[in-house]
């Protein structure tokens, strides 16, 4: 009965390997451009599955959520003012990738005239499709998308932000979640910036236990980012206090520092 049960897992996965496999490059392209400028490039996407593919593209915008994951639809009113979506074309939109051929797509970024100084951010998703026989097939199938996503900076906007909050949490029993640094960061201006720095985690007698890097994510303009950074080596007990220190693109770093209370402390 055991073997059974294992050749019916090995049967219901195989169609998921065949699904998995696209490759793409560049996956982030950075464009300094003029109002009223035509720029074009090219995407090589790679079919590494192991059989041939239908591949669709899709244009889309995208916003980065509180766990700075992110997050993809084909329309977001929200991120309007600073989408190229309207401005970007892709070709092909459909097409057959065979077993290990490199694919190139074709895209054109059109900027308007009258387009405001500032960045702009949308992205191009290509999609693999099931086959006709994985159709007809019983099991999970996964969906595969990889996305290439295009920043645009109009003019010469300025950076503008700070450190806006930052805080311990540790866990409160063995269920919970492990410790964590929660570091916000605020952008005020109309260019999106990509923060570098770290958060030393110090014990009471200001030696450092722990020090987080911060990882490369955007933040995006005008909004709050909030950054989480798992606690991996300081135990909760000895931390007392975080110092983070952050660069976030105008050669200027920006410091913040909080006393953290021993857990189970009143705060």
């Amino acid at each position: 009965m055991r073997n059974a049960i294992l050749f019916l897992l090995i049967v219901l996965q195989t169609p998921l390997r065949a699904q998995v496999g696209l490759g793409l490059s560049p996956m982030r392209l950075e464009l300094p451009l003029a109002p009223g400028a035509v720029h074009s490039g090219a995407l090589d996407l790679t079919n590494e599955a192991e059989a041939a593919t239908r591949v669709r593209a899709e244009l889309l915008d995208f916003y980065m959520d509180e766990s700075t994951t992110p997050q993809f639809a084909r329309n977001l009113p929200r991120e309007a003012s600073n989408s190229c979506r309207a401005w970007l074309t892709v070709n092909p939109m459909e097409f057959e990738a065979l077993q290990g051929q490199h694919s190139i797509i074709r895209y054109t970024i059109r900027v308007p005239a009258n387009a405001e100084p500032r960045s702009y951010y949308c992205a191009a998703g290509f999609t693999a499709l099931p086959r006709a026989e994985q159709l007809k097939q019983t099991g999970l199938r996964t969906t595969v998308r990889v996305v290439a996503v295009f920043y645009v900076i109009v003019g010469a906007p300025s950076t503008l932000g700070q450190i806006s909050g930052l805080s311990f949490e540790a866990a409160q029993d063995a269920k919970a979640q492990a410790p964590r640094v929660v570091l916000s960061l605020r952008n005020d201006g109309d260019y999106y910036f990509r923060p570098a720095g770290e958060v030393s985690l110090m014990a009471g007698d200001g030696r450092p236990v722990e020090v987080i890097k911060l990882p490369s994510f955007p933040v995006l303009p005008r909004r709050e980012q909030r950054f989480v950074l798992p606690v991996t080596k300081a135990s909760p007990v000895e931390v007392r206090m975080l110092k983070a220190r952050v660069d976030i693109g105008n050669h200027e770093i920006q410091e913040a520092t909080v006393q953290v209370a021993p857990p189970g402390e009143a705060r």
